[in-house]
């Protein structure tokens, strides 16, 4: 009786001790659309091939504006992303921690965080930005309402640059399933285009839900 009692008591401390998953431990953007509105909305995407590149810059993305005070859009998401996270008088944070969802890595320090687009203002001027005012594309760079911000380790938001789902995924696999959902939600909500492949590979991460 005592070795079962014994026993039991190990499986349930090993339990305790198992890292949380994903989905608990990244603090997702906010409106991060269900699988299924996900998959009814990449229905409604217009397929078309990808603008030119002529005339981008992002400078007419005007980004990083202040939000709130003295913060502007990267320290907000910063303090929203982060856990325990304390900023100076000039809302620069001081300290904290960052758990990346692209990769699994928790940082320190702000300076290792980028704040990813989750669709690259490039990725974005090819897919319709390019006719918007520069007032839209304010908004779509500094959109805190969709998920198209989120903290994530800077090396990793590199690599990604402005790639799309077809020739950029998360690190993580099990990420694939969020990472598209919101993807998919930013260019429904400003109504920008896809291409065929990209639509490919965001119909295969859904698959992964």
């Amino acid at each position: 009786m005592r070795s079962t009692l014994l026993l039991t008591l190990a499986s349930i401390a090993l339990i305790s001790a198992a890292p949380a998953p994903l989905h608990l431990t990244a603090r997702a953007p906010p409106n991060v659309p269900s699988a299924s509105e996900a998959r009814t909305q990449l229905a409604g995407l217009t397929v078309a091939v990808q603008g030119p590149q002529t005339g981008y810059s992002r400078d007419l993305f005007p980004h990083w504006i202040t939000q709130t005070g003295a913060c502007n859009t990267r320290e907000q998401v910063l303090k929203r992303d982060g856990t325990n996270v304390v900023t100076n008088s000039a809302c620069a944070s001081t300290s904290g921690s960052w758990f990346s969802p692209f990769d699994g890595a928790t940082w320190s320090a702000a300076a290792d965080v980028d704040i990813d687009h989750m669709v690259p203002l490039s990725n974005a001027w090819k897919s319709g930005a390019a006719s918007w005012t520069t007032a839209r594309r304010q908004a779509f760079a500094n959109d805190l309402t969709n998920p198209q911000l989120l903290a994530v380790t800077d090396n990793v938001n590199q690599a990604k640059g402005d790639k799309g789902p077809e020739d950029w995924k998360p690190p993580l696999t099990s990420y694939y399933c969020v990472y598209s959902r919101m993807w998919i939600k930013v260019k429904s909500v400003y109504s920008l285009t896809i291409t065929s492949a990209e639509k490919s590979a965001l119909t295969s991460m859904l698959g992964t839900c």
